[in-house]
């Protein structure tokens, strides 16, 4: 099998999971509160990411890192999964499912912005017109379409699902200096915020055990959607030609994952939505273009 063909089915199952997780997300916050979430999808991931490194015979490089890089993985471990997935989760909580997944979806555009001051990276106008047009969709998505009114359906969970953007900006642009291989750097990241997930989960909870439907949704999110897609797009980026041939199956995501809300869910989805994400989508197209050109 050439690799590019490996490319992209390494890259359609990524895209195919990453739209389930909006669905998963709320169906597990039925039967658990955020922070119960955030607990037992870490540890899910955990278990799935030493398993993926136990896989491939190299559990060795877990312990090859310098004192530095262990500090590191400190810090980055409270940023994700410790900050956004709590900040992301109560949002999901707060928020239909079809409003706080397109929001999230702008983290992009919040990336490009916090690059200026963080790495002195340039904007120009492509980049500009890009962010009003995704946020033009954030507005038509949190007002339900009332731009005349301009009053948000949830300003807590709206403004939570935008402050998950700056998180995961944060994460990432943090992340670029980091040397490590991908997944056990990202493994050690979770055992190390696990001490800080857990003690939110004690001192804002009841220490009980989930439910078995409540289980299965944090191990299908810890598994899917903090794991083993990350590994599957790794793979997806290391056997195609170009990022941009397999980078843009991932808007395909956000759609496919409206109608799995729907489906699985149960919401209806409303017009704005659709309009909403269109152009959030379409200002993300219009950042790629610049940076393709």
């Amino acid at each position: 099998m050439h690799n590019q063909k490996k490319a992209y089915i390494f890259a359609a199952l990524t895209v195919m999971l990453w739209s389930t997780v909006a669905s998963a997300f709320k169906l597990s916050l039925r039967h658990l509160n955020y922070l119960e979430l955030l607990f037992w999808a870490s540890l899910f991931s955990s278990f799935a990411l030493f398993g993926v490194l136990l896989l491939q015979g190299r559990l060795n490089l877990l312990f090859s890192f310098s004192k530095k890089q262990y500090l590191a993985s400190l810090g980055l471990g409270l940023l994700n999964p410790f900050l956004y997935y709590s900040i992301l989760f109560k949002a999901y909580d707060l928020l239909p499912a079809q409003e706080a997944q397109p929001l999230n979806y702008t983290w992009a555009i919040t990336l490009a912005l916090l690059s200026i001051p963080l790495l002195k990276q340039k904007i120009g106008l492509r980049d500009l017109g890009g962010a009003l047009v995704s946020y033009l969709g954030v507005v038509v998505i949190s007002t339900h379409g009332d731009l005349t009114d301009f009053g948000f359906s949830d300003p807590l969970g709206v403004g939570l699902a935008l402050l998950s953007t700056i998180v995961w900006a944060l994460y990432w642009i943090y992340n670029t200096k980091d040397t490590r291989d991908p997944v056990a750097g990202l493994l050690l990241n979770f055992l190390f915020s696990l001490p800080f997930t857990f003690l939110a989960f004690l001192l804002f909870t009841d220490f009980t055990l989930p439910n078995l439907y409540g289980l299965l949704g944090a191990a299908y999110v810890g598994f899917f959607e903090m794991g083993i897609t990350f590994v599957l797009w790794l793979y997806a980026l290391k056997y195609s030609e170009n990022t941009a041939k397999v980078g843009s199956l991932i808007f395909v995501s956000p759609f496919v994952s409206l109608i799995l809300i729907h489906f699985l869910v149960g919401e209806e989805i409303l017009g704005s939505t659709f309009v909403g994400l269109i152009l959030i989508v379409a200002g993300l197209i219009i950042q790629k273009m610049k940076k393709a050109a």
